[in-house]
């Protein structure tokens, strides 16, 4: 059989991750091993096994950094108790929070400080999710689905923020319900979900239509937003599946498919689609389609810590 693979554009890192990872790149460079991380800098086991090669030590918890040595927060965001816990020990604290998640952030507090009930659509034991409720928790529902969002009693008005690694399908059935029970409310701007989720996700889409029959989305189990393009894949109505990259295809997950979906979460490197797209053309699929759906120029500031001058 001669097959042919149609691989997602945009795909792998956004610009968020592409700075987290520049950031622990250069204070490695500049200071030397080791430099501590707060959780994994990004939820991609091949990126974190790279960086402790160069020297990097990932930590769950600041209370496991020596007190004086560089405490990187990871992409994802953390309550301000973590920053303000970790700069009284006298750790060295570079945040390496993506901004867009920083504008969530920013956001719950506004809204908090201003009378509202903050509704906060995500999953409640994600990562960014404890960091976007720890900025008022006092002020701050999670809601992970619609029929919790019909479920919420509540006098206050209520503006809604997300998880930025959703979807506007993920995120729209929960904001309605909750606007079907609840009245009038505060709308997520549209800005608050990811614009690489969005594409990526938008991207499977695209290669379902145009007849791949599986899709392989490669990252980690802990990439929300990998697991994320699964669902969407399968809701699509293709056979997915999630993998590493790093390992070859097993005959059986590719066999009878003549066209193959490729792409990869904002967190997995560029150079295992390149490994897996080799080993499917090695395997009878030497035709290589690019389905692109959206441009990525967006470019995140370093913090001041490690820009060069």
């Amino acid at each position: 059989m001669s097959g042919r693979v149609l691989l997602a554009a945009p795909r792998s890192f956004c610009a968020g991750v592409d700075r987290a990872i520049e950031i622990v790149e250069r204070l490695l460079e500049q200071h030397g091993a080791p430099v501590y991380v707060r959780h994994q800098i990004v939820h991609n086991e091949n990126v974190v096994r790279r960086l402790e090669g160069l020297g990097a030590v990932f930590v769950e918890d600041e209370s496991e950094i020596p007190a004086g040595e560089i405490c990187v927060l990871s992409a994802h965001g953390v309550a301000p108790s973590v920053k303000e816990g970790a700069e009284e020990r006298g750790l060295r604290v570079v945040d390496a929070t993506c901004p867009l998640v920083n504008k969530v952030h920013a956001e719950a507090r506004r809204y908090a400080d201003s009378g509202h009930l903050v509704a906060l659509v995500g999953h409640a034991n994600h990562v960014e999710v404890i960091g976007t409720l720890g900025e008022r928790p006092d002020s701050t529902v999670v809601i992970e689905s619609a029929e919790q969002a019909r479920a919420l009693v509540t006098d206050k008005p209520i503006a809604v923020i997300t998880q930025t690694t959703l979807s506007l399908d993920d995120v729209a059935p929960i904001v309605d319900a909750l606007e079907a029970s609840q009245g009038e409310l505060r709308r997520p701007h549209a800005d608050d979900i990811c614009y690489a989720t969005q594409n990526r996700q938008d991207a499977v889409k695209a290669m379902v239509a145009e007849g791949a029959t599986l899709i392989l989305v490669i990252g980690s189990e802990t990439s929300s937003n990998a697991q994320r393009l699964v669902e969407v894949a399968r809701s699509g109505g293709a056979e997915a599946t999630l993998i590493g990259g790093e390992e070859r295809l097993g005959d059986e997950l590719i066999a009878g498919h003549e066209t193959i979906g490729l792409t990869a979460g904002a967190s997995t490197p560029e150079q295992l689609v390149q490994s897996v797209a080799r080993d499917l053309s090695e395997r009878g699929y030497p035709t290589l389609e690019e389905i692109t759906v959206a441009r990525e120029h967006v470019h995140f500031r370093l913090p001041r810590e490690v820009a060069r001058a």
